[in-house]
């Protein structure tokens, strides 16, 4: 490993025309369509429509200020990871850019806790979807529900990547469709122009009417921050993805300039719809939830399981995307060296068999943990990688403000995705992210969670930085040209 980052200029990256076949082994087998997909629906979780009513409960109507802080946060990791995946599409995404960047020991940490990370979701997916299923047919028992989902998944996952991707297609697809459909439909009701609605169409009123817009200081900004900024995880899966697809660097692109838009729509506007339709402190929303509790107003029929309908598909929608991006993080490990070499090794094809194996079997043993060690094992789990969102992006920060002094040098022409007021809006998003952490550490209901990442985050670095001072160091002119500026950039 070279002090000195390098950008070889060799060779023909995946994301240029003519080259349809990445070079690391992995199929070409995402279409624009699924990685538009990919990229409208990633950043809408089942955390949005079910963990919304408590950030509503503690905020009031200036949890709006909490999603809008929040999603300016993503945004801007997001134009930064996109600099980056736009000048080097890569199946590591900024675990790889972090190796060539800050060092080997940090590609090899992020990687890791990312990996770590997605197959704890994993568990908690297969979990959610096992009770929506259970509810339905109580024949089958939850264990069995999260059994066949994870099965299934991890089928279509093993047959190629296109199956990840058409599979993908529709759950978004059914995601955007909801929502979309969710905020026309209460945005009518809300000015009283919807026919049948049962909703008295107050307008903006219910913003204000029940004690202000900040009923509950404004210190309860903060805390909703605390409590809406882990929906948001998920945002930067495209950028993995899109190593796997017909036009890389086009597709980074287009997601890196759309995420303003799709937060605005998707977050913020389906949160305000709420907020119209009710006053912040109606007890159907915790009791119901907060788009259950909307649709109800309006009087739509069978609202409940509507909505279940919904979760459930954002539930597939993650565990599907949680294998494939726990896999494509453990291949790019292996073929770095800092995971078994099997992990980089694929089927004819181009599925990383052995790392989607290894990721499932883990996620299999979360699901176990969930059912047999619920208050130890698994909350354990939850704990040590409930901040890893907040690492990776702190890293995408410091990744970028390295990385682009490199492209300067070596590849300009390549810059053709710009993060905005370099440095200075990497330097503020760092801080404000830091801020987060810190903020956590004095609030009750997160401390234990901030604590317990870190403890298994130093861990991991120590891990790292051993490996890297015990490891033989390898010229970068040994590596296959190819390698270096797909798995190390």
């Amino acid at each position: 490993m070279s002090s000195q980052p390098t950008l070889t200029k060799a060779g023909v990256t995946p994301g240029e025309p003519g080259n349809s076949q990445p070079s690391d082994g992995l199929k070409a087998g995402l279409k624009n369509r699924h990685l538009s997909m990919i990229a409208i629906g990633g950043v809408i979780g089942a955390g949005l429509f079910v963990g919304s009513s408590g950030g509503i409960a503690a905020a009031g109507p200036a949890i709006l200020v909490s999603y809008l802080l929040v999603g300016a946060l993503v945004v801007f990791v997001m134009r930064m990871l996109g600099e980056m995946a736009a000048a080097s599409p890569n199946s590591g995404s900024f675990s790889a850019y972090a190796d060539r960047a800050l060092g080997r020991w940090a590609g090899f940490s992020i990687g890791w806790l990312y990996w770590f990370f997605w197959v704890v979701v994993l568990a908690v997916e297969a979990t959610a979807g096992a009770v929506i299923l259970e509810s339905w047919i109580p024949a089958v028992p939850q264990w069995g529900w999260a059994l066949i989902v994870m099965v299934v998944l991890t089928a279509t996952n093993l047959v190629s990547v296109s199956s990840y991707g058409e599979f993908e297609f529709w759950f978004a697809g059914i995601k955007v469709v909801a929502i979309g459909g969710f905020v026309i439909i209460g945005l009518l009701a809300v000015f009283g122009v919807l026919p049948g609605s049962d909703n008295p169409g107050a307008g903006f009123a219910h913003l204000t009417d029940s004690g202000g817009f900040l009923p509950n200081g404004a210190g309860a900004i903060l805390t909703g921050v605390l409590m809406v900024v882990f929906s948001f995880m998920g945002s930067e899966i495209v950028t993995l993805a899109a190593g796997e697809s017909e036009d890389p660097r086009r597709a980074v692109t287009k997601a890196t300039n759309s995420v303003i838009w799709r937060i605005a729509v998707f977050y913020l506007g389906s949160i305000f719809v709420v907020l119209t339709l009710l006053p912040w402190n109606d007890k159907s929303i915790i009791e119901k939830g907060s788009y259950v509790a909307a649709l109800d107003s309006i009087g739509i029929p069978y609202a409940g399981q509507i909505m279940n309908v919904i979760v459930l598909t954002a539930v597939l929608s993650c565990l599907n995307s949680g294998l494939y991006t726990a896999s494509r993080m453990a291949f790019s490990l292996g073929q770095r060296g800092d995971a078994p070499k099997a992990f980089a090794k694929v089927s004819a094809k181009g599925v990383p068999t052995a790392a989607i194996l290894g990721s499932v079997v883990f996620g299999f043993g979360a699901v176990y943990a969930n059912y047999a060690y619920k208050d130890s094992v698994f909350s354990f789990l939850l704990n040590s990688s409930g901040a890893v969102a907040l690492f990776v992006w702190l890293v995408i920060c410091f990744t970028q403000l390295r990385m682009r002094k490199i492209l300067l040098r070596e590849a300009p022409e390549k810059l053709t995705v710009k993060m905005w007021l370099f440095p200075y809006l990497t330097w503020a998003t760092a801080a404000m992210i830091t801020f987060v952490l810190v903020y956590m550490l004095f609030d009750d209901a997160n401390r234990e969670v901030v604590l317990w990442s870190v403890a298994v985050a130093a861990v991991v670095l120590v891990i790292g930085f051993v490996l890297d001072r015990v490891r033989p160091k390898q010229a970068v002119d040994a590596e296959p040209a190819q390698q270096i500026e797909d798995a190390r950039v």
